[in-house]
């Protein structure tokens, strides 16, 4: 089977811590709400503590132009993409000896913060140097679930290419979509959660050999995977696209959908492939918030120390969307050990899922 062979990030330079981002947001508005103090509440009960962004607080005090939103989105995702890509095929953690951009034969790139044509990895391959004929994917709108989602493509082209390499790209800098004349609680709320984040993983496919430059003595293999949609819930989670650029849309019943709505699709998931969940040793959850994973644990029965990489991810990063899965991946595969089973899963608009299955191998 496919494996995931190497994952790095990208970390944005300014951090704002979740004291900063409140006071921020009071500021902001406390002419819009009447009980704004409760309502600030979220930006201490989902347990984050710091974000990371690539403007300082200063720049988001001003209003700016979707224009001007857009071009700081293609100018940064450019830069921390390529940091992000060179970390990982050079990375001293997960591998002997470093990748050329040469021997990468597909860039799934996943984003839904920014627009860009040409997309964001053809305009790194201007910066790094890829083959001419590297086979180029990108893939908008998926927002939390886009991690998962490029991971599984990838494993699907490695299905099919089996000497293959191919790399996901994740890049969100969803700080730079805030709309300050949006006075919604769904716009309150997403200032208190949503971050900027870059990762990159590798995957290579079975004939390619590993041996030459797998540092760990296992990776996870990537057995199964499975995409789940829900009909007529277009209004659970997205963007909704106005003059001044994009509008978060953001459901307080997402916590509520999950427990209603993903057990059953992880139990039939798993029973295809003849496991439970008392059969997964690491949960790679998605932490699209305190309250979703309280979800996941309520609705899955899962011991809460499955999820506790995820919430530390949360805690130190925020929800940077589809890259965040990418971070709890990475902590996981520094723990993993052989025969050990892993299920990956986030939830994004559509409403969607995605799953995979992982073992690690030698």
């Amino acid at each position: 089977m496919p494996s995931i062979v190497s994952v790095a990030e990208a970390i944005p330079s300014y951090i704002l811590k979740q004291d900063e981002a409140m006071d921020f947001a009071r500021d902001l508005f406390s002419d819009s709400f009447q009980d704004i103090e409760r309502l600030l509440r979220a930006f201490h009960n989902g347990q984050i503590e710091k974000r990371h962004f690539v403007k300082g607080l200063e720049w988001f005090k001003t209003e700016k132009t979707f224009a001007e939103r857009n071009d700081a989105y293609i100018e940064n995702a450019v830069e921390l993409g390529a940091e992000a890509i060179e970390s990982c095929l050079r990375s001293e953690v997960f591998l002997k000896r470093g990748i050329s951009y040469e021997e990468i034969d597909a860039i799934f790139f996943i984003s839904s913060s920014g627009i860009s044509t040409p997309s964001i990895e053809a305009r790194i391959m201007n910066k790094l140097a890829f083959s001419p004929h590297t086979k180029r994917i990108p893939i908008w709108g998926l927002g939390c679930a886009g991690g998962a989602s490029g991971l599984s493509r990838a494993y699907e082209y490695c299905l099919a290419f089996p000497s293959a390499k191919a790399i996901v790209l994740a890049i969100e800098l969803c700080s730079l979509t805030f709309q300050r004349n949006d006075r919604s609680k769904s716009n309150l709320i997403g200032t208190s959660l949503f971050a900027d984040g870059v990762a990159c993983a590798l995957i290579t496919g079975d004939q390619v050999d590993r041996k030459s430059f797998q540092r760990l003595e296992s990776v996870p293999a990537i057995i199964a995977t499975q995409s789940s949609f829900m009909p007529d819930s277009l209004d659970v989670m997205g963007w909704e696209m106005r003059n001044e650029g994009l509008y978060v849309v953001f459901s307080k019943d997402i916590p509520t959908i999950i427990e209603g709505w993903l057990k059953p699709n992880v139990n039939n998931f798993l029973l295809q492939e003849k496991m439970a969940i008392g059969d997964i040793h690491h949960f790679i959850a998605h932490p699209g918030g305190k309250k979703v994973i309280d979800a996941y644990i309520r609705t899955l029965g899962i011991d809460s120390e499955m999820t506790n990489i995820s919430l530390d991810v949360l805690k130190e990063y925020g929800n940077m969307s589809s890259v965040t899965i990418l971070y709890v991946l990475k902590r996981f595969m520094e723990i993993g050990k052989s025969g050990e089973f892993g299920l990956a899963t986030a939830l994004g608009p559509g409403f969607s899922s995605e799953m995979l299955l992982l073992r690690w191998e030698s």
